[in-house]
């Protein structure tokens, strides 16, 4: 993969690479730059996607990203920062919907009262808007953790990689996040429970 052949810009330093792009909006100083890097932004992208012609496809999409991305941000690595965007982009698109995978619950997978009660209420069809309505009340933390464990049936190592937590704070904000839907959803429960006629 190469991005603008014919690039006179290779003596200059990524700095000021970066500086030409931004003042003159140059594509081949943007593609000097990022050819540079793309070995390493292909890896990044082959880590989470596995497939190499996606992860190719992700290289691509990056490069386009970055034709305005890097004029609006003030960056003095670009190695690292590049790498960051690279990062988040294949996150990104891993959370789209089409990606996302729904999981049948097993109920002797399940490790509590409160997993039981969890997933009693994700097999029932009618209670997804009031599940989505939680979700929403979690903290993004706890809601992505939430999403990736049991909507995409991610183990925790594998969520340390996606979202870069630590091991322990990804079970914090499992626990955590699974309490507080308990008792969004139970509240839900009351309140519609409350506003049904009495026969």
């Amino acid at each position: 993969m190469s991005f603008l052949k014919n690039i006179s810009h290779s003596a200059l330093t990524d700095q000021e690479l970066v500086s030409l792009y931004k003042k003159s909006g140059e594509l081949t100083a943007l593609g000097e730059l990022y050819q540079r890097y793309m070995d390493l932004v292909y890896g990044v992208c082959l880590k989470y996607h596995k497939e190499p012609e996606t992860a190719k496809d992700c290289v691509m999409q990056i490069f386009e990203e970055l034709v305005s991305k890097l004029k609006k941000h003030e960056v003095e690595n670009f190695r690292g920062w590049l790498h960051q965007v690279a990062k988040n982009h294949c996150l990104m698109q891993l959370r789209t919907p089409r990606n996302l995978k729904t999981v049948e619950f097993k109920s002797e997978l399940v490790q509590s009262e409160e997993n039981v009660h969890l997933n009693g209420v994700l097999e029932k069809e009618e209670n997804f808007k009031k599940l989505e309505y939680c979700l929403g009340t979690l903290t993004p933390e706890q809601q992505s953790a939430i999403r990736l464990f049991y909507l995409e049936g991610k183990c925790y190592n594998e969520i340390t990689e996606i979202t870069g937590m630590e091991w322990n704070q990804v079970r914090s904000f499992i626990q955590n996040g699974r309490r507080n839907l308990k008792i969004c959803m139970d509240k839900k429960e009351a309140i519609i429970q409350r506003s049904k006629p009495e026969l």
